[in-house]
């Protein structure tokens, strides 16, 4: 279990502190919902935390197979919806990994990417695309 406390700052603006490390992670309401945008929006946070949750998990599966995926990265495309109530309508996902392991590495990587929790959290809420790139096509 990890506790996180939000403070309101006033201005749109939130302090979140990190129990277990002390973090502190600043959030302001986005330029079209009445924000200032000067750092991540609350639905930014969750964009944030699928692109680094894929990458995450990718990793565990690596490093048990002794692979370096250093420098891999996530690229997270946020649609918000026009449409009904506020809210992340698409997450379009592109994973550029800069290895190209053989394809039944690969295979078990796209696995831990699309089983993450944070995937299987927002599961049929919100629309995710989620892409690889392998090798010299993740340089491009």
């Amino acid at each position: 279990m990890v506790q996180i406390d939000v403070v309101y700052k006033g201005g749109l603006r939130t302090a979140a502190t990190h129990g277990p490390s002390g973090q502190v992670l600043i959030t302001d309401a986005p330029l079209d919902n009445q924000g200032k945008g000067q750092s991540f929006s609350p639905t930014d946070l969750v964009a944030t935390g699928l692109g680094s949750c894929i990458l995450t998990l990718m990793g565990i599966v690596a490093e048990r197979r002794a692979i370096d995926l250093q420098g891999a990265s996530a690229s997270v495309t946020k649609v918000m919806a026009t449409e009904g109530p506020r809210r992340i309508e698409r997450l379009d996902v592109r994973i550029q990994v800069p290895v190209q392991p053989e394809e039944k590495i690969q295979a078990a990587l796209e696995k831990a990417a699309l089983g993450c929790p944070v995937h299987a959290t927002l599961g049929g809420n919100v629309q995710m695309d989620i892409t690889f790139q392998w090798g010299a096509a993740a340089s491009d």
